[in-house]
């Protein structure tokens, strides 16, 4: 009978069940965290630090996604061809800034819902803070040190902080498909028509913009101006529309800065943060037990990119109607 004080029993029958009893606590707790955090007046406490930088870096991160997905495919493409050490280099490259408010719930997820010791304020001071708290963690320690080596122990804190960074990125998605949303019940109300984004919002705002200055500029005056146009419309010319469009994404962007005050309530009741939750203590408990291989892989971000693809070929497509 093998005893206990060999190392490798003592991980599986000791330290790998309080591990395991640690995770079923934590998903216990989920249901309770995002009642604190993501519905008002939780979601509004967050979102009040993105009265700031967040404003700029929320325009760069709608720049930026189309790369984050293109890495996230190549990782997954390198995972395949079990070339694991490309696809982790891919996996954890941090293409989006981190906003103020994702730096908050980054803490807010390892201070409040993981339990793990993390100095007030130190997430947004250093990336590294998450590492950090991973590595220090009782918790995890016993799990830790039986790792083949320190660069070991290192690699594995640094991909259970991705994991962690990955899952704060999503909101930068769900925001973009917040703002795809309201663009659908603006056009839908305003112009009549199909706009899944500002891109294809674009030629109808412009048009309007260019009808009302021809009605204005009417030498007979302006009510007979819009009856004349009423009967012959004009057509906004390329670079108005061009130019609004630009203004209309800038818009957008700068209102998906605070769109997750509006998200975060209804993907509570709709148990989307509860999943999601779920799936990040799922991937770091996997991790930290080393009995497989599940990234945490940002799927919102994928769903971004279709509505984008959406909004431009319905945009080419009224503009080619016009």
């Amino acid at each position: 009978m093998r005893s206990l004080s060999n190392p490798a029993v003592a991980v599986e029958k000791v330290v790998r069940p309080k591990v395991r009893e640690y995770f079923m606590d934590r998903r216990a707790e989920v249901d309770v965290f995002v009642a604190r955090h993501f519905t008002w007046p939780g979601t509004l406490l967050l979102h009040r630090s993105a009265l700031g930088w967040d404003i700029l870096r929320a325009p760069m991160n709608v720049v930026l996604s189309p790369i984050l997905v293109l890495t996230r495919i190549a990782a997954y493409l390198c995972r395949c061809a079990q070339w694991r050490g490309g696809a982790d280099w891919l996996a954890s490259r941090r293409i989006l800034l981190r906003t103020t408010v994702a730096r908050r719930v980054e803490a807010c997820v390892v201070a409040d819902l993981l339990q793990l010791s993390l100095a007030e304020g130190a997430a947004a001071q250093s990336p590294e803070a998450l590492t950090r708290a991973i590595l220090g963690a009782p918790k995890f320690r016993e799990m830790i040190r039986k790792r083949e080596s320190a660069a070991d122990a290192e690699a594995l804190s640094h991909r259970m902080a991705g994991a962690i960074s990955e899952y704060t990125a999503t909101r930068s998605a769900v925001a973009e498909m917040t703002t795809v949303l309201c663009a659908l019940v603006v056009g839908a109300l305003v112009f009549q028509a199909l706009t899944p984004g500002m891109i294809s919002m674009a030629p109808g705002v412009a048009d309007a913009m260019a009808s009302t200055n021809a009605i204005t500029e009417f030498p007979l005056g302006q009510t007979i101006g819009g009856i004349w146009y009423g009967f012959f419309p004009t057509d906004a010319s390329p670079w108005l529309i061009t130019v609004t469009m630009a203004g209309l994404v800038m818009i957008g962007s700068v209102f998906a800065a605070f769109a997750g005050a509006f998200a975060d309530p209804v993907q509570s009741r709709l148990g989307i943060h509860r999943r999601r939750l779920l799936r990040l203590i799922d991937t770091l408990e996997v991790e930290l037990t080393g009995l497989g291989q599940r990234p945490f892989v940002a799927r919102e971000h994928f769903y971004a990119r279709l509505l984008d693809l959406w909004d431009a070929g319905a945009g080419i497509l009224r503009i080619f109607r016009n």
